[in-house]
């Protein structure tokens, strides 16, 4: 529908809209000119480090705070500016904290019925058994918080801000309380209920393995700041700087100049992303970017040889440490992951190939 309305020169329907919202606490300027929008049934994930401003941004979006500069629409309706906002519980937001907030003393049912309050009994009763229903929880209505797990309490959570039918949801690190074993199967449960709601939702969170899990988009901040903004393909295989490269993976650090079109680098190589002549660069290696093939292997492009320093098995793949000597003798320690069970022995010699879609080139940091 997205693609149809722009080839039709249409805008999208935005469900919320942040436009160059900015605001501080004292002189930390925690959120600088930050614009996003967000369309009904998108869900999008605020994702950076500790600090970044992403939970202030949500809490201005949900009217927690009072906006200092910039203008929120939900639904193309202005609901806050400087000296002006409509007051949370009237922007139709469901909220989802960290630590969950329920009511200790109240059962489930009166958890989730707990924002119904105006709504007629009855149609109270069904809102909340809608509610449970959708997250798999209907047989625990007269359960307590302290009987339920965590990955239940989260679905209660889930549900309380679900039952009132809003048109934006937003969750502030949902699964952070949760052992992994227990996130992962949690937030696969939520990214369908939200799916099937058909709510848009903007979730923060610092765990890009979970954005590029539940996003339709990532909006990548960094002090203040969008660093880059698109689908989790996009941000993984064409990062826009050095700092989004890096937050999504581990990265082996290439040196390399720019010549003849392209950047020399220890493995070969790479293309140049327009960067001058001469110039110094960075060139930032995903660990799967680099394939291990056997000693005097002749397949292209350029490898280099490497010794192997350790070998360590982490799951569904092979984590290989390599001392790999350079043109001006030195050495560099590179990862090399691969898929399965490959465990060569300390000392053991390889070549190692370089693919260049997982390598990336940016200008060396202070170069001109």
């Amino acid at each position: 529908m997205t693609a149809l309305r722009a080839e039709a020169g249409e805008q999208p329907e935005i469900a919320l809209g942040l436009e160059h919202v900015s605001h501080r606490y004292g002189s930390l300027l925690a959120v600088d000119d930050l614009s996003l929008g967000l369309e009904p049934g998108e869900l999008v994930c605020l994702l950076g480090p500790s600090g970044c401003g992403k939970t202030t941004a949500l809490r201005l979006a949900a009217g927690l705070e009072d906006l200092q500069q910039g203008r929120i629409l939900m639904s193309g309706r202005s609901v806050a500016e400087p000296g002006r906002a409509v007051p949370p519980e009237e922007r139709s937001v469901g909220l989802v904290f960290q630590d969950y907030a329920l009511f200790p003393h109240l059962s489930v049912a009166d958890n989730v019925a707990f924002g119904l309050q105006r709504m007629p009994a009855r149609e109270r009763t069904a809102a909340v058994e809608r509610a449970l229903g959708q997250v798999g929880l209907a047989s625990y209505g007269q359960s307590f918080p302290h009987e339920l797990s965590g990955g239940q309490q989260q679905r209660v959570a889930l549900a309380r801000a679900l039952a009132p039918q809003p048109r934006v949801m937003l969750l502030d690190e949902p699964f952070s309380g949760l052992d992994q074993r227990l996130r992962q199967e949690v937030r696969d449960q939520t990214l369908h209920v939200l799916k099937a709601a058909g709510t848009a939702t903007l979730m923060v969170t610092h765990d890009p393995e979970e954005a590029m899990f539940m996003a339709d988009r990532i909006a990548l901040m960094n002090h203040g700041r969008l660093v880059q903004v698109g689908d989790p393909v996009t941000l993984y295989y064409q990062p826009n700087c050095a700092f989004a490269a890096e937050f999504f993976s581990e990265v082996n650090r290439l040196p390399g100049r720019v010549e003849a079109g392209q950047v020399s680098t220890p493995l070969g190589p790479v293309p140049n992303p327009g960067i001058e002549a001469g110039r110094p660069v960075e060139v930032l290696v995903r660990p799967e970017a680099i394939r291990v093939l056997p000693p005097g292997a002749t397949a292209a492009p350029i490898h280099a040889a490497a010794r192997v320093v350790a070998a360590r098995l982490i799951g569904r793949a092979s984590l290989l440490h390599f001392s790999v000597e350079t043109p001006d003798d030195g050495r560099l320690h590179l990862h090399a992951l691969v898929p399965g069970r490959f465990l060569p022995t300390v000392d053991d010699s390889f070549s190692l190939q370089l693919e260049p879609a997982l390598a990336f080139v940016f200008p060396l940091s202070g170069s001109t």
